[in-house]
Formats: C-alpha cells, structure tokens, sequence
C-alpha cells in the first residue's frame, strides 16, 4: 500500500498534576468510578435521571445514528475490494432497407416487413485489483472514522450524564437555599411582631418597624426568586432526560450527599480514559490513510471485465444452451497530464493530516487544564468551606447576642438588621460553597474520561420504559 503506515503521533506529557498533592494514588487505581459513575453520590433518585437520559436523550440518539452511519461506511469502501456482478436482459426491435425488400435474421429466416427482434440477457463482472493500496487506506481510514465516532457517542454520554447530574445538585443546592430562606423568613416574621409590639408600647422608634418589614419583605422576595430558579432547573432536568418538563417532578430534599474521592491517576491515563481525546487520535489515524489514498493517484489503474449471455430472434430461445456469446478484457488507466493536480490533493491530504495532528495535541493539552482546574477548585473550596464555616457559626453568635441587646433596649433595631443580614449572607455562603464542590467532583469525574475505556464497544442504550420515573 502507498502512503505513510499510521504512528501515533506524540502528545504532551506532564510527571503529575500540578494541583493534585494528595490525589495521586499508587497503582492499581481501584478507586477509579467504573461503570455507573454517579453512583458515587449515592443518591437513588440522581441514578433513576441519568438512566433516563441515557435511554430518551435524543442528543445521544442523534450520536448514536451517526456512529451507525460511520459503521455502514466502512462496508461501503470494503466492498470496492471484490468485483462486481451485474445482469442485463433487453430487447430491441430495429427495421430499414429500401421498399420492397426483404429482411433476413440472423438464422438467415426473412422477416416479414423489414423489421427484426432481438432478445440479449448477460451477466457482466468487473474487477479493479487494488493493487496500490487504494481501497485499503480508504477501508482504514472509514474505520478509524468510525472509532471516533464510536468516542463522539461516549463523549456525548459523558458530557449529558455530567451536565444532569450537575443540574441536579444544583436543584438540590437550592432546595437547601429555600430552606434556609423560610427559616430566615419565620425569624424575620417574628422580629418585626415584636418591633411592632415594642413600638406600640413606645419603646421603639417608627423607624424600627419599617426597617424590620422591609427586612421581612426582601427575605420573601429571595424565597420567591429562589422557588423561579427551582423550577427552571428542574425544566432543565427534564429536558436532559428526554422527558417533557410537564412528566418530571422532583419534591424538594435535604442537600445531603458526600463527596467523593476521586484519584486521578496520572495524565497519560487520560489519553486511554478519556473519549474526546480517542476520537481526536482516531482522527488523526484516518487523515494519515488519506494521505495514501491521494498518492495511489500517481499509479496507473487496471480494470478486469468479462461478459457472457445470449442474443436470439426468438424469446423462447433465449435459455438455451446453444450460440452463447462471450468476452473478456483489460484495460488499463493512467493519467499523463493534470496540470498538479494530484499533487495539490496529496499536499492538501498532508495539510488535513497536520491539522488532526494540532488538534489532538491541543485536545490533550485541553484535557489536563480540565483536570487542573478542578483539582485546585476541589483543593481551594475545600479551605474556603472551613473558613465560611466559622463564619457563619460567628454570625449565628452575633445575632443572638445583639438581638438580646435589642430586647435590653440598649441598641436599635438596625444593630439587628446588620447582623441578621450578615448571618443570612454567611449562610447562603455557605450552602453555595457545597453544591460548588459537589459540581468541582463532577466535573473532575467527567475530565478523567468517567468510566469509559477507548475501545470498548459503546454501551447499549437503556430502554425509557425500563428506567425509574422521578417524582
């Protein structure tokens, strides 16, 4: 075969992740999510939408008919190895001469009127020998497309699967946030009950009510903002899991799940792990066979054709053994002059090549900032939550301490208002802080390659009728 044999080009490397410190684990790494990754969350109702998703998602369905297509593309360039066979059956009615004469078939019978029938039926075959390796870089490059569309399928899996989950804890983040805010809401009600109470004794000023209702009223417009965002992200949920909004209902639950440890191994794993990096190689591997596909252009072309059948006056003639008609022949093609334009499609070919070749480059290079990032978010927010921590506990003890003063009468309402806005603010914080570590995991789980291993078969789809509803 013409054309360079495919090598792997190189890649970037690293020894470690910078971010990772305590992450790198020694091998083997049975800590890795295999399979159904989310299970990690241990959350039932997380698993029952991913399931959905993965078997009504018609993002992945749409993925799933391009892989088909690439499979079918390979038995198309395949077939272009063997000849093919054809079979031709006609009749022609033909007449001529001049008046009055008399026409003779080829049996030497005269034909009445001048004219003649003629029943032909053949079977032809012709073959062209890929001699120069033409078909087989055009089979090897159709099957490398496919490998990577097989890893576009289970980039798209991974990348709808991330998102949902994602989505979900961030419903569930502000499923805790409304909590939080009624909560605030029940103590701001009971504040401005005893502003207005100390007011009519005449021991608070006007100015205290108002200021403890406008509270009151802006904790009640967050809760509604907050309840608008709920119901958007379970829309969005929905949606994810092939599902109209209208058929998904989740009831508001605690934000309770743990974070797990995700060990990311070293970077070259991720050039086994992760599909987008596999379909970026894959690609590289079927320029590199167009390369030999444009220079098999340079080399002559031989055809192999043959024919055999019969050609009678009379149809119930037309099977038998008797005067069959045959031919057999070669030929052979070459171009002499094109001006450069096979050159100009092998540079072009080469061009393609190298442009694959920067592309998964970069996607590599891409794919350990993924990992970087979320590590340092992991690492960082980490530290951030113990500080929040203590925080918001320094709030809690704030706005006991300056409501007692309040009731005391040694300080105004205002005094309260801070602190309690402070706290509130502390609080939220604090919530928003998890449901960003718990989306830092996720993402750190789809930047690894999740569960996926490049040449494995892509996962059958899970039938809708089959995966748990959420309500």
């Amino acid at each position: 075969m013409v054309g360079p044999n495919y090598q792997r080009p190189e890649s970037p490397q690293a020894a470690a992740f910078k971010e990772a410190g305590d992450w790198i684990v020694a091998q083997p790494a049975d800590a890795l999510p295999k399979g159904r990754w989310w299970a990690v969350f241990n959350d039932p109702v997380l698993d029952g939408l991913i399931d959905q998703a993965n078997g009504g998602s018609f993002t992945l369905a749409a993925a799933e008919a391009r892989y088909r297509q690439t499979q079918a593309a390979i038995g198309a360039a395949r077939a272009q190895l063997f000849p093919t066979l054809g079979l031709n059956v006609g009749a022609t009615r033909s007449g001529g001469g001049t008046s009055g004469s008399v026409a003779v078939d080829s049996s030497g019978n005269a034909v009445a009127g001048g004219k003649t029938t003629r029943y032909n039926i053949a079977l032809d075959a012709g073959w062209e020998p890929d001699l120069w390796g033409r078909v087989r870089r055009q089979v090897e490059s159709a099957r490398a497309s496919s490998e990577a569309s097989q890893a576009d399928l289970e980039a798209a899996r991974l990348s709808l699967d991330a998102q949902l989950a994602t989505a979900y804890f961030q419903l569930r983040t502000t499923d805790a946030q409304i909590v939080l805010i009624e909560d605030m809401v029940k103590a701001f009600e009971t504040n401005y009950q005893l502003t207005k109470n100390r007011y009519a004794a005449g021991v608070a000023g006007r100015v205290d009510v108002v200021q403890a209702e406008s509270q009151l009223r802006s904790a009640q417009a967050d809760a509604i903002d907050l309840r608008a965002t709920r119901a958007q992200l379970e829309h969005a949920i929905a949606v994810l899991a092939g599902k109209p909004p209208a058929d998904v209902t989740l009831v508001p639950a605690k934000l309770d799940f743990h974070l797990p440890s995700v060990p990311p191994g070293l970077p070259s794993t991720l050039l086994e792990r992760r599909p987008d990096i596999a379909a970026a190689e894959r690609r590289v591997a079927a320029a590199n066979a167009q390369i030999g596909v444009a220079q098999a252009a340079y080399y002559p072309s031989i055809t192999l054709n043959g024919s055999v059948g019969r050609s009678t006056s009379s149809i119930s003639k037309l099977f038998s053994v008797s005067n069959p008609t045959w031919s057999l022949g070669v030929g052979v093609a070459e171009t002499l002059l094109d001006f450069g334009a096979r050159r100009s499609q092998v540079e072009q070919a080469r061009a393609a090549y190298d442009e694959t070749v920067a592309n998964y480059r970069q996607t590599v290079l891409t794919s350990m900032q993924d990992v970087e990032d979320n590590l340092a978010a992991l690492h960082w927010l980490a530290d951030e939550t113990k500080v929040q921590q203590e925080a918001a506990q320094a709030a809690r003890e704030s706005v006991a301490l300056t409501v007692n003063q309040y009731k005391a009468g040694t300080v105004s309402f205002l005094n309260v208002a801070l602190v309690q806005a402070t706290q509130l603010n502390a609080e939220r914080s604090l919530v928003t802080l998890l449901g960003r570590r718990v989306a830092a995991s996720v993402a750190l789980i789809r930047a690894i390659g999740g569960s996926w291993d490049a040449g494995a078969a892509p996962a059958a789809p899970v039938p809708a009728s089959t995966a748990p509803a959420a309500h």
